[in-house]
């Protein structure tokens, strides 16, 4: 069973920065997109960033240019490093996977990112 964790989030006040962490871990088959999402309350679903196993990024139109999507192919670990943060990145983010070979997507759980003062 394939499980997808992040972890990283929490307070922090408007103008700070987080890291994100996530992992994928018992897959059989190698991961190919990784993708952060995030959903504030009574909002729907965006997505924040994708990479792509060999390094094609995307970026959703709101947070180009203030976070950062990386990723560890060897951990099966993806980073979002956000900065510069806003009380509207509020939200909970989280991560999808796409599995080769079956084309699953799985989803993580999700980690809050509250920004206030």
């Amino acid at each position: 069973q394939v499980q997808v964790v992040e972890s990283g989030g929490g307070l922090v006040q408007p103008g700070g920065s987080l890291r994100l962490s996530c992992q994928a871990s018992g897959s059989r088959y190698t991961i190919e997109t990784m993708r952060w999402y995030r959903q504030a309350p009574g909002k729907r679903r965006e997505l924040v960033a994708s990479i792509s196993r060999d390094g094609v990024i995307m970026y959703g139109d709101s947070v180009k240019g203030q976070f950062t999507i990386s990723r560890d192919n060897a951990k099966n670990m993806v980073y979002l490093q956000m900065i510069s943060l806003k009380p509207e990145d509020t939200a909970v983010y989280y991560c999808e996977v796409v599995e080769s070979t079956t084309w699953r997507n799985i989803w993580g759980q999700g980690t809050q990112v509250t920004v206030s003062s």
